[in-house]
């Protein structure tokens, strides 16, 4: 798992994630478990960016975000 900005940063982002997308985390958790099944990292913000049409900070927040929560279920 790869975060490239401080977690003030990160959490500033997550914040603004539904004013600038329209969704909530939720459903963003959901859209990359409905996915499609990519593993890597990169390969999850690559697809988000490209699929939903988000920034590179967004999509890397939301996939860190649910990579840790996820991390924490478990």
């Amino acid at each position: 798992m790869s975060l490239h900005h401080s977690a003030e940063t990160h959490q500033s982002l997550l914040a603004r994630i539904p004013d600038v997308t329209g969704r909530c985390l939720p459903d963003w958790f959901a859209c990359l478990e409905n996915g499609p099944g990519l593993v890597r990292f990169d390969e999850r913000v690559n697809w988000l960016r490209a699929e939903h049409e988000l920034p590179h900070g967004y999509a890397v927040a939301i996939v860190h975000e649910h990579d840790r929560r996820r991390a924490f279920r478990n």
